[in-house]
């Protein structure tokens, strides 16, 4: 942390801005692990809780759904009372929740606990992005940006290496409990090298923000749905028509809204619009890589929890390694050839995933294609971060934010939900994989490609 952290000037706002990025990132460090963290003790979990299998589901995606969902709410919230308070509040949701989590008895405490995570993340971290605009500019915000930025994929691949450590080393509990010495450290320091905002008139968008989060549960409810009970199904149909019209009446109300959730003039310029979607997209098929290659790792190749969470860390350092070279080629090249790049690594990986056959192992199905999902990675999200807050003005620069991470982790949930519905457990892990990893190639990956190509105009980052 302090070498990444050395060359970020002294700003007018914090003496010690390397020590506010520290906290902040953090923080954000603690809400990306917990979006992976359970991954691999949900076969252990599972077995203590007697989850059913779509039901375990929900452990992740009520999670990133609550995430996801809240952010606009959140990001409005920080705007309105201040930052700092917001992510204080936020972390401290955070940490009560993961204590409840910890000690759940029930699926439907824990369920219960990891979707209120994920709403004092929704609290936390749109506030967070937007402390670091504020208190960095010029060539020391991309860096830090760029540190932010690596936690989305980094950090969501260190959960499943701590999730593992943990799980083997004690119990599945302690994937809870790792949250509260952190947010203990964040909620002391944050108010003594933290900036405050100021506080604005405040109008709350409840029902914008009911919208959005309704319309994204029943989204990926239908999906999850249909992998269970087939495509035709009344339920699945009526899901898929609550959420179409869930989404028709947020642009609605939107529009009308005195201080909406989502500013839609946000979304007026291209660049920033597109840059939405693939942070929507690009997400999508991160997330659904960690759910499914996390299945193959366990059941086919018969990896415990800790060797599980230890097969991912090509990845992890892939991200580390290269989010650190993405500022300099972003300064020199501009956003839309990094995102090119990333967006093309990303849908190679997942082709390359798309090979996995019945004998092979972790060197022959895995390594390689996790080493380039994490290059990829590092060159996606960094740029799209960095072009989504270009020209925001502050007091709109947490909404800015906010609409970027409800993508992402909005597209975590919906990611792993889509091809939970294309997969057929009938034919096997390894049978079923090919397609699973080919659908989310050219669902997510392609598409985002082709945006950055086609729709993004060249812009200076």
């Amino acid at each position: 942390m302090t070498t990444a952290t050395q060359t970020v000037p002294t700003t007018p706002l914090v003496r010690r801005p390397q020590l506010a990025l520290a906290v902040i990132v953090t923080g954000y460090l603690m809400v990306a692990l917990d979006t992976t963290v359970v991954t691999v003790a949900l076969p252990e979990l599972q077995g203590d809780l007697g989850f059913s299998a779509t039901g375990l589901s929900w452990v992740q995606n009520g999670y990133m759904l609550a995430f996801g969902g809240l952010l606009l709410l959140g990001g409005r919230i920080g705007d309105l009372f201040g930052r700092r308070r917001t992510l204080v509040a936020g972390v401290g949701v955070f940490t009560i929740a993961s204590l409840l989590g910890g000690v759940a008895m029930e699926p439907w405490q824990l369920v219960a606990a990891r979707s209120a995570q994920g709403a004092g993340a929704a609290l936390a971290s749109p506030a967070m992005l937007a402390l670091i605009v504020e208190i960095f500019q010029g060539p020391a915000r991309v860096r830090a940006l760029s540190m932010f930025s690596a936690v989305v994929g980094a950090g969501a691949a260190a959960g499943l290496l701590l999730g593992g450590f943990l799980t083997d080393a004690a119990s599945w509990r302690w994937v809870m409990f790792i949250n509260l010495p952190i947010g203990i450290v964040v909620l002391a320091a944050a108010p003594r090298t933290l900036p405050e905002t100021p506080r604005r008139e405040v109008r709350f968008d409840f029902a914008g923000a009911f919208l959005a989060t309704g319309s994204a549960l029943a989204l990926v409810y239908g999906f999850i749905t249909a992998a269970d009970r087939g495509w035709p199904d009344a339920v699945t149909l009526v899901m898929f028509g609550l959420a179409a019209a869930g989404y028709t009446l947020f642009v609605l109300t939107q529009r009308s809204a005195l201080q909406p959730v989502l500013p839609l003039r946000l979304l007026a310029d291209r660049t920033r619009a597109f840059a939405y979607v693939n942070l929507l997209l690009v997400p999508s098929a991160l997330f659904g890589m960690f759910f499914f290659t996390t299945q193959y790792l366990q059941q086919q190749l018969h990896y415990g929890p800790m060797r599980a969470g230890l097969a991912f860390l090509p990845l992890a350092l892939a991200q580390f390694v290269f989010v650190r070279l993405a500022p300099r080629l972003l300064a020199r090249f501009g956003a839309r050839p990094i995102m090119i790049l990333g967006s093309l690594l990303v849908f190679g990986a997942l082709l390359w995933f798309s090979l996995i056959g019945e004998g092979d192992g972790y060197l022959e199905a895995v390594f390689g294609p996790l080493l380039l999902f994490g290059i990829g990675g590092a060159f996606s999200i960094m740029p799209l971060n960095n072009t989504v807050l270009l020209g925001v003005r502050p007091e709109e620069a947490g909404a800015a934010s906010a609409i970027s991470q409800s993508a992402t982790w909005t597209g975590g949930a919906l990611g792993s939900a889509v091809l939970l519905s294309v997969y057929s457990a009938d034919h096997g892990m390894a049978a079923g994989l090919p397609e699973v990893f080919r659908v989310a190639a050219f669902a997510f990956a392609l598409p985002a490609v082709l945006i950055a190509i086609l729709l993004l105009r060249p812009r200076e980052a």
